[in-house]
């Protein structure tokens, strides 16, 4: 299990570490920061187009083999990233990480629910999400720390070791797991037809776009915008990574039982934190709060989000997972792709803004879906 999260905070940290390195990466290829965004939109939206059919591709295949030729094919791509001579090897670089993201995420929650003892699944999830908050909180600014003293390539090169590091305690330690309850494709349809599971799907990308419309480019944002240090950026990608950690101990303590109270609060906390983002530019202590808040509410609505398609998709975990990891990555992309766009045309300055507009749908959607669907939200207490 702990092998499980490590893993997942290594995948997390190569999707988010650009984040941290936009403007790096720009400066060494001569282009603008918002160009160099769209790596974060291909990546994210490879992931979202090969979830599924990569989960169906390798549904039979034993799942211990599996993830050895995930971080093989993991730890080859790093090392295409840190060699880059151009953006366009870069590109393809992480289009090759993103493949092998795509069956990681499918497939991750679903292996850490069985191996979890008896009653423990939220717990069990927890622990891949910690994983996860922590490659938000010490990831992306550790990454950061390590491109601006070694150069960006550097930080790539120190995944891949990790990964290594990684595969080589996987082969160790994991049994050996044959595929089961991945379902097909004949549980798509079936799926679909769960308006509740549907509407959450809904709300998870709106939410996420949201999201990543401004927190893709809070690099920049801190430094061009609010006129702050590099070194404040690295900061604040740090308390919005620590508060994650927060987010997750809440939902762990109360997600079993409050799940769509807790989330429609997180959204709510999500649009007026994207709100505020521009005020609070003003002000190095303010940011620092409202990072506070931001990174727990991200961290509520995604663990929330994980339970809910979990607990209304029992008899097919696999598929209905990959498909929230899928639909999560279009947000991502989205996200990231609207923020690009906004710096270009509009202004960077108003990327929280423009996030709040989705934000706000979502928080209304929300409220409508969780009066309309209250007690399929709950995990099946049954069904173990």
């Amino acid at each position: 299990m702990v092998t499980l999260a490590i893993a997942a905070f290594i995948f997390n940290t190569t999707e988010f570490v650009p984040v941290g390195l936009l403007s790096d990466i720009a400066e060494s290829f001569q282009m603008e920061t918002a160009q160099v965004g769209i790596m974060l939109t291909i990546y994210a939206w490879v992931v979202a187009l090969m979830s599924l059919p990569f989960m169906l591709l390798t549904r039979q295949v034993e799942r211990r083999k599996l993830l050895i030729a995930l971080f093989i094919l993991f730890i080859a791509s790093h090392v295409l990233s840190f060699l880059a001579w151009n953006f366009p090897v870069l590109v393809i670089s992480r289009i090759g990480i993103a493949f092998a993201h795509a069956v990681f995420w499918s497939i991750t929650a679903s292996l850490a629910i069985r191996m979890a003892p008896a009653g423990k699944r939220a717990q069990a999830l927890s622990l891949i999400a910690t994983g996860t908050a922590l490659a938000m909180v010490l990831g992306i600014p550790v990454g950061r720390v390590v491109g601006q003293l070694f150069g960006w390539r550097i930080t790539f090169f120190a995944i891949g070791v990790g990964a290594l590091l990684t595969l080589l305690a996987l082969i160790k330690l994991l049994p050996t797991l044959p595929s089961e309850h991945s379902g097909s494709l004949k549980s798509l349809p079936v799926l679909f037809r769960r308006p509740a599971l549907v509407s959450i799907y809904v709300l998870t990308v709106v939410v996420v776009t949201a999201h990543y419309t401004a927190y893709s480019y809070i690099e920049p944002f801190v430094q061009n915008v609010a006129g702050l240090s590099g070194q404040f950026a690295t900061v604040l990608l740090l308390i919005l990574g620590g508060a994650g950690i927060v987010g997750s101990i809440l939902f762990g303590r109360l997600g079993n039982n409050h799940s769509s109270v807790l989330i429609s609060s997180a959204i709510a906390l999500l649009l007026a934190c994207l709100l505020l983002l521009l005020p609070a530019a003003q002000n190095e202590m303010y940011l620092a709060v409202l990072s506070i808040f931001w990174g727990i509410a991200i961290m509520i609505i995604g663990l929330g989000m994980q339970v809910k398609v979990l607990a209304l998709a029992p008899d097919a975990t696999d598929v209905a997972m990959s498909l929230f990891s899928g639909i999560f990555n279009i947000g991502i992309g989205a996200g990231a792709l609207v923020g690009s766009q906004v710096s270009l045309w509009l202004s960077m300055s108003s990327i929280g803004y423009v996030g709040a507009v989705p934000a706000l749908a979502a928080f209304i959607w929300a409220m409508i879906i969780f009066r309309r669907w209250p007690v399929a939200m709950l995990e099946p207490q049954h069904h173990s």
